[in-house]
This record gives structure tokens, sequence and C-alpha cells, in this order.
């Protein structure tokens, strides 16, 4: 479940707005996107794997909200865990550093 956008990182590109199939964003009077249905949210981790700035936090098998600020998800460095994990990082697809055959796909050509 979707549970803190850091107003310090936010850069209001309006990706997380756009990719989120739930509508759970909202934004303020600055465009600062907002979590305004945050019981709507499915968990599905697109607003964070997207969002160049890793400003968001999606709690993993969060039945409810966790109550997390963005202060204490700051200092367990929390923002941007699920999109890290899976790779995703600047300039590279998702998970590629774990992928062993691109070894072999290079050697090939």
């Amino acid at each position: 479940m979707i549970e803190v956008v850091s107003a310090s990182r936010c850069i209001r590109c309006d990706i997380c707005v756009r990719v989120c199939p739930a509508d759970v964003f909202a934004k303020d009077a600055e465009g600062m996107p907002v979590i305004a249905r945050q019981d709507d949210c499915q968990t599905c981790f697109l607003c964070e794997i997207y969002c160049p700035t890793d400003a968001l936090f999606v709690a993993e098998a969060a039945d409810g909200p966790i109550g997390i600020t963005e202060h204490e998800a700051e200092a367990r460095d929390l923002f941007g865990v699920y999109a890290r994990a899976l790779g995703w990082s600047r300039g590279r697809a998702g998970g590629s550093q774990h992928d062993t055959t691109r070894h072999l796909r290079v050697a090939q050509v």
C-alpha cells in the first residue's frame, strides 16, 4: 500500500499520478502529488518503479496504512526500495544486473 510521497525528493513530474491504475493520487495547489485514496491502492508498485527520483514508498503486504512518516522512511532507506530490489535504476532495465545470460549474448555477437 502506498505510504509516503516525499516532498523533498518529488520533482512533480506526475508520472506516479499517470501510472496508477487505482487513481490513488491527487495534486495539491503546488502540483505536488498527494495520497488521496490510500485504501484504493492495489500495491502494484507502478508508482514506485517509475518514479525517477525514488520519492515514493509502497509498503509490501500491508493490509492497511502502517502510518510511517517521511522522516522514518528516509532514515530506513525505504524510498524506492522495491524498484531497487527489481534492479531498476537510471539507464538500466529492471533486473538486468542479475541477468547472467547477457554475457553469453554479448559473446555471440
